[in-house]
């Protein structure tokens, strides 16, 4: 069954409206997520009803703000685009880095799909993550089913990086078992995100993007990378990965395999040659979106045709 959450409203961002994309409307609100939380959501809604609605999970150690450009060009094209911070990143965070364990992040999104559900029951629903965001959402699809019709991942954390090695991982174990909230320093390095040194800029001066995490969270996210990337014919809807092939964070052999064990018909894998981590915020970022927008468009039923 969908729990149901109700939206508490906060005053909107200073940001304005992209050029052009004026009618959009964007709405900003907390609602109560799992365990307690109270989490920091965020839309972009068009001015026409839109096609369809797509619910956007960001990566680690940054927060939804930074998908602007994304949310805004999507409901330009007729999609309702639902995303919040992830508990211990962005406005959703009290203490900065504080996440506690990786299952808490698939309970929030179970809450969030319910109330996002609630406000477009008949519009087909779309979950789309990037970086962690990926992680999330490829596990939550092998492990909740969640009714959605289709999903979408960009850069997923579906591989340990070569940089961390065996004796890293088991230490990150140890520590977990003796004190799982011991802050380490894990810092992404900027220069491996994107190749447009504006957007390296302002990630680096982002008061809330952090870079360190509870050593649990850690040993936990290592986890759940060897277990989800270990049951891709577990997810029971389409799925589409697209990847940056110079990625350094998030190598793109985890996507290519992760694609190879998928059973589902349709879905679809894109490598881009030269692309880094964030491909989203790439110089090519709307051929990116544009490829997803036409694999969502090509295999969805229309809102009226939804059963």
């Amino acid at each position: 069954s969908r729990a149901a959450a109700t939206a508490e409203p906060v005053p909107p961002t200073a940001a304005g409206p992209i050029p052009g994309e004026d009618r959009i409307r964007r709405v900003e609100s907390r609602f109560p997520g799992a365990a307690g939380s109270t989490l920091f959501r965020r839309s972009w809604r068009p001015a026409d009803p839109p096609s369809r609605v797509v619910v956007l999970g960001h990566g680690f150690a940054e927060h939804s703000a930074r998908y602007e450009f994304v949310g805004s060009w999507l409901a330009n094209r007729g999609c309702a685009v639902h995303a919040y911070d992830q508990r211990g990143h962005g406005r959703s965070a009290p203490r900065p880095g504080r996440i506690g364990r990786f299952e808490g992040l698939l309970d929030d999104l179970d809450v969030f799909m319910a109330l996002v559900a609630e406000q477009h029951p008949d519009l087909p629903r779309v979950l789309l993550g990037h970086s962690m965001g990926g992680l999330v959402v490829t596990t939550h699809l092998r492990e909740r089913r969640p009714d959605v019709d289709s999903a979408v991942v960009t850069g997923p954390a579906l591989s340990i990086s070569p940089q961390v090695s065996p004796l890293q991982r088991r230490l990150a174990g140890v520590i977990r078992g003796l004190w799982p909230g011991l802050r380490l320093k894990v810092g992404i390095a900027p220069e491996g995100l994107c190749r447009d040194a504006e957007v390296v800029r302002r990630y680096v001066e982002d008061p809330m993007v952090f870079d360190r995490v509870e050593a649990g969270f850690v040993a936990d996210m290592f986890d759940v990378i060897e277990r989800t990337a270990a049951g891709p014919g577990d997810v029971e809807v389409p799925l589409m990965l697209l990847h940056g092939e110079a990625d350094p964070l998030c190598q793109a052999a985890g996507s290519e395999r992760f694609h190879a064990g998928l059973g589902t018909s349709g879905s679809q894998l894109r490598i881009y040659p030269r692309l880094l981590h964030e491909i989203l915020n790439e110089p090519e970022r709307e051929t990116v979106l544009g490829d997803i927008l036409d694999w969502l468009d090509s295999r969805e039923p229309l809102a009226d045709e939804r059963s």
